[in-house]
């Protein structure tokens, strides 16, 4: 038997995060893990006279690509997949893996050459509109859930519950504040270990709720690429390509990430961060906003949204904010406010301790 929320969640994916038409190419793609899910969705771009293309994965395949591809095959540009890509007008990702680990033990430099190949996929996915839209989204699964520290159970009602909400509500608050951000010139962040300012970008403050990724629940923009300064020590643990690097402490001097350290995986921060040009500049800033993600999971998709915090994005800035920064990689670090913490605009502070004062 479904579960309700599932085809609720569904639902939500076809008719309001993607507004799927009649006629339209619908890639949906996942794990085995996410049957559920993907049965649901493939239902329902069907009720809507949608064509539903399936690209479903073994949870094994990534751990077994790297440890057996030769270096001409990471080479490769799966010229195929970007082909069949662009006859595609909707693009659900539905992230579900079985082990969160596998790739820890891989050569970061072998991930990173991938990482720089696969590049225009990743940037057309992304910054396709209007030729392709996109939403990412997350099943809940036994290996996310033991990450979050929580049964499986609690995990699904953690899960399910973010992304059951009256959007169209939300939606009115976000656009309230991004426009209310959208008159400011210069964002300076304080906290524990932290005092790091930016100018941005001019008026690219963006909301997110719900629809490029499911849940939403973020305001975020691109800062002028030199213009940051300061230091930053990041509260939480970034997870890339199932490594874990914690305590993550980094400084920048016009622009430029100049000091990164990690108390685990430090080499690991840092062979990401020499991708290429581009990877130690800073390519977003997000204020997370969700108001039912309340606690860390170490799943970036509910991460980036908890309340009470920012995180900065090394690389890759979006086309919708201006795209100032461009990088193969676009990797999102946390850090908590709620405790101490301050957003100052214009030299005016407009949250304090994780609360809005505007």
């Amino acid at each position: 038997m479904v579960d309700k929320r599932v085809e609720k969640l569904a639902n939500i994916l076809v008719n309001y995060s993607m507004k799927v038409k009649k006629g339209e190419y619908v890639k949906i793609r996942g794990t085995t893990e996410a049957k559920p899910l993907i049965l649901e969705l493939y239902k329902a771009v069907l009720k809507k006279g949608a064509y539903p293309l399936l690209d479903i994965e073994f949870p094994e395949l990534n751990y077994i690509y790297y440890k057996n591809a030769s270096e001409e095959q990471i080479s490769k540009f799966p010229q195929l997949r970007m082909n069949e890509l662009k006859k595609v007008q909707v693009y659900f990702s539905i992230n579900s893996p079985s082990n969160t680990r596998d790739l820890t033990n891989i050569n970061p430099k072998i991930i990173s050459l991938r990482n720089k190949v696969m590049r225009p996929v990743g940037d057309y996915i992304v910054n396709g509109r209007p030729n392709i839209r996109r939403c990412t989204t997350c099943y809940p699964t036994k290996a996310l859930a033991q990450d979050a520290e929580m049964s499986i159970q609690e995990f699904e009602d953690f899960v399910f519950n973010s992304v059951i909400q009256d959007w169209e509500k939300l939606k009115k608050r976000f656009c309230y504040l991004k426009d209310q951000l959208n008159k400011g010139k210069k964002v300076r962040i304080i906290g524990e270990d932290t005092d790091i300012e930016m100018e941005i970008y001019n008026k690219s403050f963006v909301a997110d709720y719900g629809e490029e990724n499911m849940p939403g629940g973020e305001i975020f923009c691109a800062p002028v690429t030199k213009s940051v300064k300061g230091h930053i020590r990041f509260t939480y643990p970034a997870i890339k390509s199932g490594v874990e690097v914690t305590n993550i402490y980094a400084e920048f001097k016009d622009g430029k990430c100049v000091r990164a350290t990690a108390d685990k995986n430090e080499r690991f921060l840092n062979s990401m961060l020499d991708t290429d040009k581009g990877s130690r500049y800073i390519g977003e800033l997000g204020i997370g906003m969700n108001p039912r993600v309340n606690r860390f999971t170490k799943e970036l998709l509910f991460d980036e949204k908890k309340m009470f915090s920012i995180h900065l994005a090394f690389g890759m800035a979006y086309k919708e904010c201006g795209q100032p920064n461009d990088s193969a990689i676009h990797w999102d670090i946390v850090k908590d406010l709620k405790k101490g913490g301050e957003i100052i605009l214009d030299g005016k502070v407009i949250q304090k301790n994780g609360k809005w004062l505007i």
